[in-house]
């Protein structure tokens, strides 16, 4: 699989799938990490005077009132990051769209109109049109896929590389070596922290993980599953019962560690004095003593998921003292993307990691060991 330095991009239409799915309010971006992930992409097709065509989806568009998802509060941001003016093209395909791409000049950006705006009355986009991706192909000369948030994903846009030569961006280029490198050569200790709502969620990266890894920590709602399925009443905490069975067996294997105490509606509690009418949102202080344990020895760490229902700031404080705790551990750090990545920029904690992926569900995928379509069709 061919990266951007390996192809010819000199003075060429270069389409770039990017990943500008950020979060916007009344207009304003409140957090723009994906758009500067992608500027060394972009910069380079720039310094090397392509035509460049930026394709991203924002937000999911199933009615009319999702066309308020326009991407040009992010063509004004990049704008300021780029140094430069962005071309707006506020459509998805037709003849306003053509004759802006035919009159770009070398060395041009141009942004496309939320590419799931193609999903409003077919769906197109999201199921894969393979004549919206022509379509689209039809508009350049090279495609270059660096939206790592999305290859995990059959779309149109993915697939423009079935009609183009095509490669990846630096972006996934960094994302697959380092999440890569962490499972397939890990500097032992290798710990992963699990956190998230559902057991059923993580299945596959468990029984992933658990043949590589040295220890994993549970936390989140997940924790609770596990916590019945050892014998601890949970209360009327969130439990997966049908997840039970497997929690058991996997719970043979003497690498899970579980909370020794946890945060309810009312109090902190030692897991075994757990009320019926408790509910667990967090982790407690004893816990995240037990995890540093683990983390202040290990060389390699993958933190997947929140420990906590960190949305209230009360049970944002395992997942506060879980970052805590690595902030003085030297071996590779790595965040998954999605709940995981907000946490860690909304609470200031980037420096503590040496990698904060861009993607959620495309880092889920990879540390479960599946094929991403978005690579797939590339190769």
């Amino acid at each position: 699989m061919k990266t951007i330095k390996e192809l010819d991009i000199k003075n060429k239409r270069v389409i770039i799938r990017v990943d500008f799915n950020v979060p916007i309010k009344d207009g304003v971006i409140l957090d723009d990490n994906r758009i500067k992930k992608s500027l060394k992409t972009i910069n380079y097709a720039i310094k090397n005077n392509s035509k460049v065509i930026l394709l991203s989806h924002l937000g999911r568009v199933k009615s009319v009132e999702d066309l308020k998802n326009s991407l040009y509060p992010v063509s004004i941001r990049l704008s300021e990051l780029l140094n430069k003016d962005v071309i707006f093209i506020n459509e998805t395909k037709g003849e306003k769209l053509e004759n802006a791409i035919n009159n770009l000049k070398d060395g041009e950006v141009l942004l496309v109109e939320n590419t799931r705006f193609e999903d409003l009355d077919s769906k197109a986009e999201s199921n894969n049109d393979l004549s919206l991706s022509k379509y689209w192909a039809s508009l350049g000369d090279v495609f270059i896929n660096d939206a790592f948030g999305v290859i995990h994903r059959s779309c149109a846009s993915n697939s423009i590389a079935t009609y183009l030569e095509s490669g990846i961006g630096f972006l996934i280029e960094e994302e697959l070596s380092i999440i890569n490198s962490a499972i397939t050569n890990p500097k032992r200790p290798f710990t992963v922290i699990l956190g998230g709502a559902k057991v059923s969620d993580k299945i596959g990266l468990i029984e992933n993980l658990i043949n590589v890894a040295d220890y994993i920590l549970i936390g989140g709602a997940m924790a609770n599953t596990f916590l019945k399925a050892s014998g601890i009443n949970v209360g009327s905490s969130l439990v997966e019962d049908d997840k039970i069975p497997f929690c058991k067996k996997v719970l043979l294997n003497d690498k899970i560690i579980l909370p020794i105490d946890v945060t309810t509606q009312n109090s902190t509690y030692f897991i075994t004095d757990i009320k019926n009418e408790d509910k667990i949102y967090d982790i407690g202080p004893k816990t995240v003593s037990l995890f540093k344990q683990y983390l202040d020895s290990s060389n390699t760490i993958i933190f997947n998921g929140p420990v906590g229902m960190f949305e209230e700031d009360k049970y944002s404080n395992g997942s506060k003292g879980i970052c805590e705790a690595l902030k003085n551990n030297d071996g590779v750090k790595i965040a998954g993307g999605g709940d995981t990545a907000s946490f860690i920029i909304n609470n200031s904690y980037e420096a503590v990691f040496t990698h904060i992926s861009t993607g959620g569900g495309a880092t889920l995928e990879l540390l479960e060991g599946k094929t991403l379509p978005g690579l797939e069709v590339i190769k």
